[in-house]
């Protein structure tokens, strides 16, 4: 990518009042997956409380929540996500809320054509006024390939020429383009609308069968999951050096429980962070001095109330990051 196009990215990002909401440099912000609540005893969570959970988390200062695209029930994996599709309910979710960012974790790029998550992508991004951001991941669920009829061994060669695609017709007016997995444009038509900025920040959720230096030329930004979440000096040199210098956010996923004990010490698991929150505030101190740009916290296997555990992240917890 040429230095005047980095640039230019760079400019929209800033622009970008979703993007530039949730990722500052030297700075932690929080994001919930949906649907930020508890159900360790099921895949399927109770759907019916979400939308008054979702004005909450907008209300008390929480940066984004992440959607999950999860097509099907899979047993073997046992979660369902938020159920309803990523995408449509994003749509929802912009007109029901004033300032959270919208983002997905992620869309399943191999399983999906292009230029249909471009539309969506650039439609959302309008509805929530520039309010969206675009995870992409390559799924890690081998199940749903055959019944997409999608082969599973060459996805992340097609999760990098979708990406490529989706900018094209996100950044240009009557692109030109010839692909080897999808279809071809030859300069006739245009997709609309395109996003706010010219540009849909795009972030990469998981490695999705790529290198990091991949990722740091391509994308804005690297969420990553599944390893401890106090080993982040383990992925921030790596990540820098890949970006040459440039600010890119990197930010953690993981399973999380907060204690209603503030006093409680930290808990760690695999793939989980739970404990009381003065500890967890420490905690995240030292996070966001070592570089981390936000936390994505799946709060599945709380046995605590939603509107309960919102109210005390954001009376607290929100604060002292700000």
């Amino acid at each position: 990518m040429e230095n005047r196009e980095k640039n230019n990215i760079q400019s929209a990002l800033k622009m970008h009042k979703g993007y530039s909401q949730v990722f500052q440099p030297n700075k932690l912000t929080f994001g919930f997956i949906a649907p930020i609540a508890g159900y360790p005893n099921g895949p399927i969570p109770n759907m019916s409380i979400f939308e008054k959970v979702v004005r909450q988390a907008d209300e008390s200062g929480i940066d984004a929540i992440w959607l999950r695209d999860v097509p099907f029930l899979d047993p073997a994996f046992g979660d369902a996500g938020q159920v309803y599709d990523p995408m449509v309910y994003g749509g929802l979710l912009a007109g029901m809320t004033k300032r959270i960012a919208i983002g997905t974790a992620g869309i399943v790029l191999p399983l999906r054509d292009p230029i249909i998550v471009a539309k969506q992508a650039a439609t959302l991004d309008q509805l929530s006024g520039g309010r969206f951001i675009l995870g992409l991941s390559s799924g890690d669920r081998q199940g749903e390939y055959p019944a997409f009829g999608s082969n599973f061994e060459n996805r992340a060669e097609r999760y990098r020429e979708a990406r490529g695609i989706i900018r094209s017709l996100t950044e240009e007016s009557f692109p030109s383009y010839t692909s080897e997995y999808y279809g071809n444009l030859n300069g006739s038509l245009d997709l609309i609308p395109k996003p706010l900025v010219n540009h849909i920040p795009t972030i990469a959720i998981g490695r999705a069968g790529q290198t990091v230096e991949w990722i740091g030329e391509n994308m804005d930004g690297w969420i990553w999951h599944g390893e401890p979440a106090r080993h982040i000096s383990l992925r921030m040199k790596h990540w820098n050096e890949a970006n040459n210098g440039i600010y890119k956010p990197y930010g953690y996923a993981h399973f999380f429980d907060l204690s209603e004990n503030p006093e409680d010490p930290l808990t760690f698991g695999p793939n989980y962070l739970g404990g009381g929150r003065k500890a967890l505030i420490d905690f995240w101190n030292q996070q966001q001095k070592g570089g981390l740009s936000h936390a994505v916290l799946n709060p599945k296997p709380t046995l605590r109330p939603a509107h309960e555990m919102i109210q005390e992240f954001g009376e607290y917890i929100v604060p002292q990051f700000r």
